[in-house]
């Protein structure tokens, strides 16, 4: 009569394991650096924990909901109400889309040296933008706004380039900012459009 291996049990395989761990030689030297890595690594998470808590330092996605399919409908994403707007208090309002595979409006002009909040959509997958030569980088969630306020500090051409990989056409999916001195820019005359964007 055969009977069947029993098999191990859970605290067995933990004993097993760490038996192993411990035979394999590790170099103090190596051991020191393991140590220090883990530490340094521990010091990041903590740092990153601590803004989070206590200087609400988050994602500046996921805070604004919308209705991606039905952007066309909203107010504030409307085809007629993208681009640059100036509010009633004298700030500047940038509103872009983010689709596959481009970002409208394609081409806009904004001042320099002038706090400019942009704020993005997407109407289909994950997008990410990122302007070089600047701080300004952000994925761009899929029912979410991402909004985000810069300063260019001087004027020249600033592409604007997807950094998520969003299908086929990614490596062709840019815009363009125009960055015009201060003195030079000239408010569009369109109005800017009031409320956000939530339960349109």
């Amino acid at each position: 009569m055969q009977t069947e291996p029993t098999k191990p049990t859970y605290e067995q395989c933990v004993r097993n394991f760490f038996a192993q761990l411990q035979a394999i030689h590790v170099d103090h030297l190596e051991q020191r650096w393991i140590t220090i890595s883990l530490l340094v690594i521990g010091l990041f998470v903590g740092i990153m924990t601590l803004d989070a808590l206590f200087d609400g330092i988050n994602p500046p996605s996921k805070v604004e909901t919308i209705d991606s399919a039905k952007l066309h409908l909203s107010k504030e994403f409307a085809e007629d109400n993208l681009g640059v707007q100036v509010d009633d208090k004298g700030n500047v309002v940038v509103r872009m889309v983010a689709g596959r595979y481009s970002f409208f409006p394609k081409h806009i002009d904004v001042p320099a040296e002038t706090p400019i909040t942009l704020r993005w959509v997407s109407s289909d997958v994950l997008h990410g933008v990122h302007i070089p030569m600047t701080n300004m980088s952000t994925m761009i969630v899929p029912g979410y706004v991402a909004e985000i306020t810069t300063t260019f500090p001087k004027p020249g051409e600033y592409p604007v380039l997807c950094n998520e990989y969003c299908g086929l056409g990614h490596n062709h999916m840019w815009s363009n900012i125009s960055v015009i001195a201060k003195e030079d820019w000239k408010a569009p005359v369109k109005s800017a459009v009031k409320g956000g964007s939530n339960n349109e």
